[in-house]
């Protein structure tokens, strides 16, 4: 999934293009989440395909953990959240960003 594939391009007064502003979901803690601490070779990229089978699918992981500014290594040794429904969380995305 291309997050930016349906977001509006838009033009500013002097004609340069610019997608409008993405919103992203509240991503709630649920039962059935996945726990895992961080390791070594850790990324949020690698961890979104081994869970999701989809590496752009790593925004997910980032949001719900308040990681991955710039950066997709997770930190050695950090509790990180995997939520589970993802699928649901995708479409929440699109419909904020109709």
């Amino acid at each position: 999934m291309q997050r930016y594939t349906d977001i509006e391009i838009l033009k500013d007064k002097n004609g340069k293009r610019f997608r409008k502003t993405v919103l992203y979901p509240e991503i709630e803690p649920t039962e059935n989440d996945i726990y895992i601490t961080g390791q070594v070779g850790d990324r949020l990229d690698l961890l979104a395909n081994k869970y999701y089978l989809d590496s752009t699918l790593w925004w997910i992981i980032a949001r719900a953990n308040n990681i991955g500014y710039g950066n997709l290594v997770v930190p050695i040794g950090k509790q990180i959240r995997i939520p589970a429904n993802h699928f649901e969380i995708i479409d929440l995305y699109n419909t904020l960003n109709q």
